[in-house]
């Protein structure tokens, strides 16, 4: 089946489930544009090469920052601030909040290749944001170099 529609145009296109227990794919042109394929539980399928489709979890935010000084965010998606509570302790602000707080946040970090006892923690706050803290059990709490972290649900 081939389905066009004009450039100048606009809205959605619903396609009905196949009769067959086939997969349903969707090519796009190269042109800027967005596509959702979801199962009847609204969760959003993919294959990437593993065989078979699966509920594909994605990373609802993330962000790499400097920690020393004053904190600069480098990059970041889905994050609105940083706010610095002190020495190797952070609050990452979000955007857009989470449906609930059951997120899980994954952290790294670095200030240098002096200590290689190293150890991140977080705390989730609330849906809007979490708290990051960096220390080396040698040093105590400090400021990274390098901050990353990504929050998955």
């Amino acid at each position: 089946m081939s389905l066009k529609l004009n450039s100048s145009g606009g809205g959605s296109v619903t396609l009905q489930e196949p009769s067959t227990a086939s997969n349903l794919t969707v090519t796009l042109p190269t042109t800027t544009g967005t596509a959702v394929i979801q199962n009847a539980s609204n969760n959003l399928l993919m294959n990437s090469g593993y065989g078979s489709d699966a509920v594909a979890y994605g990373c609802r935010a993330w962000v790499n920052f400097n920690g020393t000084g004053t904190p600069a965010i480098r990059a970041s998606a889905n994050v609105t601030s940083l706010t610095d509570n002190g020495t190797g302790d952070y609050t990452v602000n979000l955007t857009t909040a989470m449906p609930d707080a059951n997120y899980a946040v994954v952290t790294g970090g670095k200030q240098d290749d002096t200590y290689n006892d190293r150890f991140f923690s977080t705390k989730v706050v609330n849906t809007s944001s979490f708290r990051m803290y960096f220390a080396a059990y040698s040093i105590g709490l400090y400021d990274p170099t390098y901050a990353h972290a990504a929050i998955f649900r």
